[in-house]
């Protein structure tokens, strides 16, 4: 079967990965999430690649699973889905994801977009998890990112009625950080990646984690990783080197130590 991914380097740092299921609205089959999954092993093993952005085409980010696909599977294959140990590997990339969405994050789109570290949305572009329609709900983590995203009550209206929100109604309610002309969204999630690829690696991963711990922990545990990883920090070669760069008012160089 043909790829349905594309996968662009961008100097220096930057990886981008296009889904190109034009046909279909980049829906997400078995083949495309197991392709993806791979995509960012190999982007978490190549200490060049240091932060990812992920796109669809114009029309579409991603409308959703792929539906015949998923009609197919009783509760056995439900329970068997190889598509979870996509989203796991998903879940787990440990370097920035950025989502650059024009048109259309619906069902599995939208969950897709919720994995990312940070949301940059077009104009044009809608978020919904339409899945009750189709006597369902969300699976693929739905339900538990919207709500610590939006809020109780905008999760709620989105996910019972099916209705999505437009991105204006997105970045109002914390899902995305920038909302851009449709014919732009790439290029300024490509200049937050190429801006945070500048940035010491080990801070960065340790700064993610962070954040992401602050999602499913308690305060108080949250603070202590937070100072845990802050004084790791102080025994690498990249903060030495950006105290120095600071004290000497120039760029600093980080190596990833």
């Amino acid at each position: 079967m043909p790829l349905t991914l594309a996968v662009e380097f961008i100097e220096p740092g930057v990886r981008l990965i296009t889904l190109q299921r034009p046909q279909a609205l980049n829906a997400l089959t078995t083949q495309l999430l197991g392709e993806l999954a791979d995509e960012l092993n190999a982007a978490q093993a190549d200490p060049d690649t240091r932060a990812v952005v992920l796109a669809g085409s114009r029309k579409a980010f991603a409308a959703g699973a792929d539906i015949k696909e998923m009609g197919e599977r009783n509760l056995v294959g439900i329970l068997n889905d190889p598509r979870q140990a996509s989203w796991q590997t998903i879940t787990h990339f440990n370097k920035p994801l950025i989502a650059a969405v024009n048109g259309f994050a619906l069902g599995g789109g939208c969950e897709l977009a919720m994995h990312a570290d940070i949301i940059i949305a077009s104009e044009d572009a809608r978020f919904g998890q339409p899945e009750i329609n189709l006597g369902i709900m969300p699976g693929a983590g739905g339900t538990q990112r919207l709500l610590r995203a939006v809020g109780k009550s905008m999760a709620m209206q989105m996910v019972l009625t099916g209705d999505p929100i437009d991105a204006r109604q997105a970045q109002r309610a914390g899902l995305v950080s920038e909302v851009t002309q449709p014919e732009l969204t790439v290029e300024r999630a490509l200049q937050i990646a190429h801006n945070i690829a500048g940035k010491a690696p080990l801070a960065v991963r340790l700064a993610k984690e962070a954040l992401l711990k602050a999602m499913d922990t308690d305060l108080a545990s949250g603070l202590r990783f937070e100072r845990h990883a802050f004084t790791v920090l102080a025994g690498s070669r990249d903060r030495d080197e950006g105290i120095r760069a600071f004290q000497e008012k120039r760029t600093p160089t980080f190596i990833g130590e």
